[in-house]
């Protein structure tokens, strides 16, 4: 009896066992065959203006550059600047020793006077002659010679007053003055010293930083369009840090260069910045972002949810039910981090940005989280929109405005 009572109770157990493997089974084979939710990220679809930039390297350049030079020999007197100091036009700036020319000039205007006196001698002497010829008290021969040396003498007064105005101008040499407005470097010289004017070394440099230029290049493929649109109107330039980060000015484009770079196949233009606030110096690196145009009311998605496959590009929408759709898209420009569309979605709708390599059509999804809407910020000067641009710049190519677009 007891052993009966015991494979009694070891048959329940097994049975027992048995029922809740089986359970298990149908419960995971009913897991496996209801859908997964793939958890994605998702964007929505907008309508916004979206400015279209081209970017290209390039270095600021003083629209003024004078090394000034002694055009006089003589010793400095005095100094009227301070290094790093912002002079006006016609600021005077070093005088030099200037009493040996007025000792000329003393010399030139007293030598001037003698041959006057003697010029008008000549000249009450010719009328004297002109007078007698009609009695035949003189000869023709003396009265020509007579007019000959008076015109000698006017010639000797004409080189005594050149000589005069060239004294008076080696005085005005040496005061040196600023030819425009610009801020002073280092000066190279101190009160006291000697200088020539065939010295080759400046005694400063003077650099005009109000207005300042910025030269950039841009690919040769942009030129007619970039030449088309400063017909229309004034283009503006941005003018960014090294880094990309950090926008210094803003300016205007002024011409683009007359020929084109055969090596590299770029040409140069060239912007004028007002640099009131002295952000750009001369010789620096800086990024321009040239404004091409702002194409209003466009259709934006994030360039994360663009796919390609054997029948062009499409992208993945959000159902209301949470599954997905494939939708092919017609892309415009391609700006950075930004994507504008011409056909395929409407603005409202919600399209997937990552984790598309897990999706097929019907696919169920659980949205991590709905991108902000200035994720898309390309509006002008934001720096969503530069930091979209500055892989191009910092790799050297410069067409970043036009990069995979189609049918722009």
């Amino acid at each position: 009896m007891a052993r009966v009572a015991a494979l009694g109770i070891l048959a329940a157990v097994c049975a027992y066992l048995i029922g809740c493997s089986g359970a298990d089974s149908k419960q995971q084979k009913a897991h496996a065959a209801g859908p997964h939710a793939v958890s994605v990220a998702v964007a929505p679809v907008q309508r916004q203006d979206v400015p279209v930039y081209l970017t290209g390297l390039g270095a600021v350049t003083a629209f003024n550059t004078a090394n000034i030079k002694s055009r006089v020999d003589g010793q400095i007197m005095r100094v009227n600047f301070v290094e790093g100091q912002t002079v006006r036009e016609g600021d005077l700036l070093i005088e030099i020793d200037d009493r040996p020319y007025k000792v000329q000039l003393e010399q030139m205007q007293a030598q001037l006077f003698k041959d006057q006196a003697t010029l008008r001698d000549a000249k009450l002497n010719l009328e004297r002659y002109v007078s007698l010829i009609p009695s035949g008290s003189i000869a023709q021969q003396q009265v020509d010679t007579q007019r000959s040396l008076v015109d000698q003498l006017d010639g000797q007064v004409r080189t005594d007053q050149a000589q005069i105005d060239n004294a008076k101008l080696q005085i005005v040499y040496c005061h040196i003055t600023a030819p425009f407005n610009g801020r002073v470097g280092l000066r190279q010289v101190d009160p006291g010293n000697i200088v020539h004017a065939a010295d080759t070394n400046p005694m400063l440099i003077l650099t005009q930083l109000q207005p300042i230029a910025v030269i950039f290049t841009l690919p040769e493929d942009v030129l007619p369009t970039v030449s088309q649109r400063m017909h229309q109107g004034t283009l503006e330039v941005d003018a960014f840090s090294r880094d990309d980060q950090t926008k210094l000015a803003s300016g205007k484009l002024l011409t683009i260069d007359n020929q084109i770079d055969p090596t590299t196949g770029t040409a140069k233009l060239k912007a004028v910045f007002d640099n009131q606030d002295n952000k750009l110096w001369p010789n620096q690196f800086v990024n321009a972002d040239l404004l091409l145009e702002t194409r209003k009311q466009s259709t934006v998605i994030p360039t994360a949810a663009i796919l390609r496959g054997p029948q062009g590009t499409f992208v993945y929408t959000v159902n209301p039910d949470k599954t997905v759709q494939d939708k092919a898209v017609t892309v415009a420009l391609t700006q950075g981090d930004t994507t504008v569309i011409t056909d395929g979605v409407n603005p409202g709708e919600t399209v997937v940005t990552d984790g598309q390599d897990k999706l097929q059509r019907g696919s169920s999804i659980e949205p991590r989280s709905v991108a902000p809407t200035t994720g898309l910020g390309v509006g002008p000067g934001g720096a969503n929109r530069h930091r979209a641009a500055s892989g191009s710049s910092s790799s050297g190519s410069a067409n970043s405005g036009f990069a995979g677009t189609s049918g722009s």
